[in-house]
């Protein structure tokens, strides 16, 4: 269904970018298929006597949920500064940041952002309101944008393109594609929204709008990938072979399993119309008789019925080949295996989890492109409760005040104030 957007977009991009843009996202759509399980079919061998087992289990899934879940399920704070005090047009912008990113559903979008970052290779954090409007925080996935930058600097947005089919018409006629376009004009960001139909023509068009902005109020987010790349790089594309080998082996095994479970039944020197009368069912009597061209004079030979068991011979080969093809997978992405089979003998100690996890947090911390503070200001409020550092040195550190010499004389007062209340508490009720 992605053809009729695509035939919009070609009037939008042109040259090689442009290409590679829209091939791109025919990939994308196969990723995420193939992360939602519909992708990891495979075709079987014709012509044969049975029915292959097709046995899907979905790890790629859990693993992008577990990295998305890891990285976002702390939700980062994000607060103005002045260097002003008591700056009462910072309280009041705050206020309205908290309450937009709340009404926005911040938590649970950022989670779900993650994985389409990771499945897709970017998304698209945008901005959007108006007058009359509510502010919104909202991110799509990059099968739904296309973006071209400034010429000399990949990071600044000249033109993005948002859009999606509203309905599933079969006729192209009928069908209809929603499109918003922000661009840049004379230094001045404008936005314009239309409606089309599958063979790319304007059915309803919008005009042109000066937001009033002076930059585009949005911004793509790349997964991993280079200096200037546009495009990142996607987690689900590096586990498809892994994943593959995966489910095929889990698929061999059960008809392995299925074959040789069932002893099959041999009859020695047996006449072929007792043979033919015998019923296998539970404390069912079989009249076995010789076959008389097999008794001679000589005593000859007697009929006998056996079972003849599979022996496996190939489990632990099997167990070592599964296990290394998974772990192979949760070390691509960083994420540790922490079934309880691979914890048995692992002294579950703080440090010895913590260094479980060291990998992926630094994966995390690549990505987020920014250190995870919260351990190294925890041992700096240690260094400050023990006065092997000052407070001074503490706020001006981690900047949580804006002028340390202001915020130092505010505790002092208040300790000071603290101090007075309990003495005098204590004096009435001496008195008492």
């Amino acid at each position: 269904m992605m053809e009729s957007p695509m035939r919009i977009l070609l009037t939008e991009l042109s040259g090689l970018y442009g290409q590679a843009v829209l091939e791109d996202i025919g990939k994308t759509i196969r990723l995420y298929d193939f992360y939602d399980g519909k992708g990891q079919d495979w075709e079987t061998p014709k012509g044969l006597d049975y029915k292959p087992t097709k046995k899907r289990v979905n790890l790629v899934k859990k693993l992008i949920k577990r990295e998305a879940g890891f990285m976002f399920g702390r939700t980062p704070e994000i607060t103005y500064e002045s260097k002003k005090n008591d700056d009462p047009a910072i309280a009041a912008a705050q206020q309205l940041l908290d309450g937009v990113l709340k009404k926005s559903g911040w938590r649970n979008k950022l989670i779900q952002a993650g994985r389409d970052c990771f499945i897709g290779k970017r998304v698209a954090l945008k901005v959007s309101g108006g007058q009359g409007k509510e502010t919104r925080v909202s991110f799509r996935p990059s099968y739904e944008f296309v973006y071209t930058t400034a010429d000399d600097d990949c990071d600044t947005l000249e033109k993005i393109i948002f859009f999606y089919q509203v309905n599933n018409e079969p006729e192209r006629r009928d069908q209809r594609i929603w499109r918003q376009k922000y661009f840049m004009q004379d230094g001045r960001c404008i936005l314009n929204e239309g409606i089309y139909d599958g063979y790319g023509r304007i059915v309803e068009s919008g005009e042109d709008v000066d937001t009033g902005l002076d930059f585009i109020p949005c911004y793509v987010i790349v997964n991993d990938g280079l200096t200037g790349d546009m495009m990142g790089e996607s987690d689900v594309e590096e586990l498809m072979d892994l994943q593959n080998a995966y489910n095929w082996l889990n698929s061999d095994d059960a008809d392995a399993l299925k074959f040789n479970m069932f002893p099959q039944t041999v009859a020695t020197d047996a006449k072929a119309d007792s043979l033919a009368a015998m019923r296998i069912s539970p404390g069912a009597l079989v009249d076995l008789q010789t076959d008389p061209a097999m008794m001679g004079d000589n005593g000859g030979k007697q009929a006998k019925l056996e079972k003849l068991e599979a022996s496996f011979g190939y489990s632990e080969r099997f167990e070592a080949a599964i296990n290394r093809t998974k772990n192979d997978m949760y070390d691509l992405l960083s994420v540790p295996n922490i079934s309880l089979e691979q914890l048995k003998g692992l002294m579950q100690s703080g440090k010895s989890m913590k260094a479980l996890y060291w990998e992926l947090i630094a994966r995390c911390e690549d990505k987020w492109a920014s250190e995870d503070d919260f351990d190294e200001m925890a041992n700096d409020q240690q260094e400050v409760a023990h006065q092997v550092r000052s407070r001074k040195s503490y706020i001006t550190k981690w900047g949580t005040a804006p002028d340390a010499d202001a915020e130092l004389r505010q505790i002092k007062l208040e300790q000071t104030l603290f101090a007075d209340a309990f003495d005098a508490a204590v004096a009435t009720e001496l008195k008492e």
